[in-house]
């Protein structure tokens, strides 16, 4: 069975879908403004795609920047698109700008 790609509205939303979730968690951190549009729609693409072959084993989660400012900081995440693979509280990987399914699939089989 797939996940569904969360898109938490604040902050505590995404700390809560963190606590509440067993295994590894890709957070995806999107912008809503003109440049990031384009390189962000497509990596919902992606990463649904990804959520659904990678079913239990996989939560993702898309981090609008602008709604989730802590989140954003905690992660260091200075642009969009950006990917963190987090476990345990910890990051585990990242990669900044537009990934390929194929990049995501060698982060994601070395650590889930």
């Amino acid at each position: 069975m797939a996940r569904l790609v969360h898109q938490p509205l604040e902050d505590e939303e995404f700390d809560f879908i963190l606590g509440m979730t067993d295994g590894p968690v890709l957070a995806y951190f999107c912008g809503s403004w003109p440049k990031a549009l384009e390189p962000c729609r497509a990596m919902d693409a992606v990463v649904a795609a990804l959520a659904q072959e990678y079913g239990t084993r996989l939560t993702a989660v898309r981090v609008d920047i602008t709604r989730c400012p802590g989140q954003t900081k905690r992660y260091e995440v200075t642009g969009a698109p950006t990917a963190v693979l987090i476990a345990d509280g910890g990051v585990l990987a990242s990669l900044a700008g537009p990934v390929t399914a194929d990049e995501f699939r060698v982060l994601l089989d070395a650590h889930v």
